[in-house]
């Protein structure tokens, strides 16, 4: 089983510095956030059972492909994500480029998160229905696929309509980056089969977890994809071998991990638990 990080819950002010330790002591994956703006209105929760933002509106935001390309300058073996990127808030010719350009500058290291989003003011403010995010996720997923793999592409959408372009260069990773579906809802599953390479929760036990990725599993058989090459990521909590164990058995195949309670103990706390467990 893969091990990851994510710096979602820690200041920015610790986040290269964090990057570098956990690219040094072998952890397998880093993820970044992303939200475009935040309201000062907000309601709702990525947690499921939450109604209360997880966040305040003034919360430092940067943009995530353009930080993750700074961060692979600064680092060598470990792949650079975002836990989620709302791609259905830009353009595909932005996102595709902004994400075809951390793959090339980190030599083949980018994992593209993508969700709809929980945070419905925000595509409010920034002029879309928030109705329709889910459709505009499909279709932008769609246009940023065949971008990268292939020559030319015209498309005529219900959201995104051109006449044929061209897109250069390819991305190193071929056909293209892993994408990784985030949530839970009915919707999402189906788009992590029909869209994804992955499924990515928010927070979970091995014992919540579970459920999820044997109904992923079933789903992707009943459309005719191979189980075993969809990857089931999701945050969650390793005190103990057993629970290594535990992680193991759920069918999980990569935990981001975050293994410290404060950000000046962050470099510790990574340190230690690859000492502890990184090996195994």
């Amino acid at each position: 089983m893969k091990i990851g990080t994510a710096l979602g819950l820690l200041s920015p002010k610790y986040w290269i510095d964090v990057a570098v330790a956990a690219d040094e002591a072998g952890f397998h994956s880093l993820w970044i956030p992303d939200h475009l703006v935040f309201p000062t209105d907000m309601s709702g929760s990525p947690f499921p059972g939450n109604d209360h933002p997880p966040v305040p509106p003034n919360t430092k935001l940067y943009d995530a492909f353009n930080y993750l390309s700074f961060l692979a300058a600064k680092t060598e073996q470990i792949r650079l994500g975002t836990n989620v990127y709302l791609l259905g808030l830009r353009h595909p010719f932005v996102a595709a480029r902004a994400i075809q350009t951390l793959d090339i500058l980190s030599n083949g290291r980018a994992d593209v998160g993508v969700g709809a989003g929980w945070l419905r003011q925000e595509w409010g403010a920034a002029g879309f229905d928030p109705k329709t995010r889910g459709k505009r996720l499909d279709e932008a997923l769609t246009i940023c696929k065949q971008l990268w793999t292939e020559q030319t592409i015209a498309f005529d959408g219900e959201f995104y309509q051109f006449e044929e372009v061209m897109f250069e260069p390819k991305p190193v990773q071929q056909p293209h980056p892993p994408i990784h579906i985030g949530g839970e809802s009915e919707a999402a599953l189906k788009r992590v089969i029909r869209h994804g390479n992955g499924w990515f929760g928010v927070s979970h036990t091995p014992e919540s977890a579970q459920p999820v990725v044997e109904k992923l599993r079933a789903m992707a058989s009943d459309a005719g994809r191979n189980p075993d090459e969809i990857e089931m990521i999701t945050m969650g909590e390793i005190k103990s071998s057993d629970d290594l164990a535990r992680w193991r058995d759920s069918g999980i195949t990569q935990l981001v991990v975050k293994p410290w309670d404060k950000g000046s103990e962050a470099i510790d706390g990574l340190r230690r638990f690859a000492d502890q467990y990184l090996t195994r």
